[in-house]
């Protein structure tokens, strides 16, 4: 007979023998993680709601972070649905108070700054995340657009704390933002605010709820630590390089469901596909940062990505000829998808500058001669390759007030009247060397922050040529698109280039962009006008109608007058998916997505 000890040693042997035999199996069966790869075209800033305006972090943090309302994935008009929230809002006749109830059982992920415990999201929670957009020391850049919400208490609250130079009180209750229970999130605004729902209640690129715990804990580092209840984690981050989010292991139950319009085949087939399956699908999203289009092109056709957002212009005749898929990318299985962007390329002036900047007529006369040797329909063959179509005003289609009729006499391409302009206020060539000088005989010399990316050097070469010709002598500040945004938020710039996206299906974000209150966030021109201001604050209170469309009317008259801004395009979007990606829609207003579409295994090339 074997002793007990070698009963012992017997039994784990044949134990651990089992648990080999077990673990072999279950490495044959068990599938390999479901990976979405795609490249970001721009690099990241950052990833704490509260200080970030770029798209690209905002992309990381909505599907890190949740609001308490989000759109309908494939609903076509748009439509706002609850997310953390039971329901839709209680809001009062005069739009003044806005009772929220939050669903029980949602957490966040988990982190360290739990201290090992579960974490249930609460009404607080969105209280303080409302908060810290006033807090000064953030110096949040969507300031200007929480503000405009007039939360009863906010702004005060956040002057109390420059007046005093001490930190901003978070334990202070205020009467505009209050968690009535644990569950229940009341918000009270001065004066009635129609549109608070789309403003401030939804996208979680920016409004969803943060713990307090996690910011008290990271401190100054909180922009490398997002913790959220939303379906993804960020796992790792090498900046302007590469960021590796993985699903949220304490993501609730959650299941595809959209509504989509009865006409909508796409939008149909996709809900029939997709209904019912639990989300997240794709257990892991790697993004990395490519700047230049060539290496991104070729990643995406060498299957090393699975997704192209934006098809670089150069790429668009190999892509989509004639705007429909190139035979042997549909050969492939590949997917295209294009739409008119709900966007908008501009130049801004720095309207606190003393060459282009101010209101005197000398002024305005400078800026709308640059507006009129702007050849955009050349910008658009050449170097976006017919991938857009000009601009007439800040308003950007699918967003109310945008009409496709509207013209402005600012964004003819007219050389001779803008050279007619220059000499009539005094900008002319004094010494004869060729260029203009300024009316007093001191030297022109205009800057333009730009780009280090081949896309950005093709833009600046025609705006030199356009300037040129006019007798404008044109130099470039090149630096990465994180550091011009920081020099232009600060005022420290003459001219950029920029795009704007819109984030909610209405006129007023664009128009922001010329709000006084505003200079130093979304409004980078720093442009201040008290008449644009006054309509601008009339707009807030207006629910959608005749009056309010004609004072987005009158605000984009003013826009052209003064041009601020000179609008140059709403540019065509392509976006490529391999065949394996399944249920992708680009999204109009929100960046939220990965979670809703999934990754068909068998369709990759063995």
């Amino acid at each position: 007979m074997l002793s007990s000890t070698l009963r012992r040693l017997a039994g784990a042997t044949l134990l651990a023998c089992c648990s080999a035999i077990t673990t072999a199996a279950h490495a044959e069966t068990a599938q390999p993680p479901k990976v979405l790869k795609y490249a970001f075209l721009v690099a990241e800033t950052g990833f704490d709601p509260s200080q970030l305006s770029d798209l690209y972090s905002r992309t990381i943090t909505a599907h890190i972070f949740e609001t308490l309302y989000h759109y309908d994935h494939l609903a076509r008009p748009v439509k706002l649905k609850p997310l953390t929230a039971v329901d839709m809002p209680e809001v009062s006749a005069d739009f003044k108070t806005y009772t929220i109830r939050i669903k029980p059982g949602i957490y966040f992920a988990d982190d360290a700054a739990f201290g090992g415990k579960k974490r249930e999201l609460v009404a607080a929670d969105y209280v303080y995340s409302f908060k810290r957009f006033a807090d000064p020391a953030l110096k949040s850049p969507v300031w200007s657009t929480v503000e405009d919400a007039g939360i009863l208490g906010l702004k005060a609250l956040r002057q109390q704390a420059l007046d005093s130079k001490k930190p901003f009180n978070y334990d202070r209750e205020i009467e505009g933002l209050r968690a009535l229970d644990r569950y229940t999130l009341q918000i009270r605004t001065e004066q009635g605010r129609p549109h608070l729902l789309q403003s401030l209640l939804a996208g979680s690129d920016l409004y969803g709820a943060v713990a307090r715990e996690v910011v008290e804990h990271y401190g100054d580092k909180i922009m490398a630590h997002p913790v959220g209840t939303g379906p993804y984690l960020l796992k790792s981050w090498r900046r302007s390089s590469l960021m590796v989010l993985e699903k949220n292991p304490n993501y609730r139950e959650r299941y595809y469901d959209a509504e989509p319009a009865a006409d909508d085949a796409e939008g149909q087939a996709l809900l029939a596909r997709l209904k019912g399956r639990r989300i997240p699908m794709v257990d892991r999203v790697e993004i990395a940062v490519i700047e230049e289009a060539q290496p991104r092109w070729l990643s995406f056709l060498n299957a090393e990505k699975d997704f192209l957002e934006r098809v670089p212009a150069e790429f668009i005749s190999q892509a989509m000829p004639q705007g429909k898929l190139a035979p042997n990318l549909a050969k492939r299985g590949i997917q295209g998808l294009r739409i008119v962007g709900p966007e908008s390329t501009m130049t801004v002036f720095n309207m606190e500058d003393p060459v282009v900047g101010g209101y005197t007529a000398d002024k305005v006369a400078l800026r709308r001669a640059i507006s009129l040797a702007i050849d955009v329909q050349r910008e658009i063959q050449l170097v976006r390759r017919g991938q857009g179509i000009p601009a007439q005003s800040p308003v950007v289609p699918h967003t109310t007030g945008y009409e496709a009729q509207f013209k402005s006499p600012m964004s003819d391409f007219d050389p001779a009247r803008a050279k007619a302009l220059l000499d009539m206020y005094g900008y002319k060539d004094v010494d004869g060397d060729g260029w203009r000088e300024l009316p007093d005989g001191s030297p022109l010399t205009l800057t333009r922050n730009t780009q280090p990316d081949n896309a950005s050097r093709q833009l600046d070469e025609i705006m030199q040529k356009n300037l040129t010709q006019i007798g404008l002598r044109l130099e470039f500040k090149t630096a990465k698109w994180p550091e011009n945004l920081k020099s232009v938020r600060g005022g420290k710039y003459q001219m950029w280039g920029v795009a704007s996206s819109a984030d909610k299906p209405d006129a007023q974000p664009a128009l922001q962009r010329l709000y006084g209150p505003a200079t130093g966030g979304q409004n980078l021109s720093r442009f201040k006008m008290r008449e644009f201001d006054a309509i601008y604050e009339r707009m807030q209170t207006l629910p959608d109608g005749p009056e309010r469309l004609a004072l987005i009317h009158e605000a984009k008259r003013i826009a052209a007058v003064y041009l601020p801004y000179r609008n140059h395009v709403h540019r065509l979007l392509t976006d490529l998916a391999q065949p394996w990606v399944i249920g992708y829609r680009r999204p109009l207003f929100w960046q939220e997505w990965w979670h809703m579409v999934d990754i068909d295994e068998s369709k990759k090339q063995p």
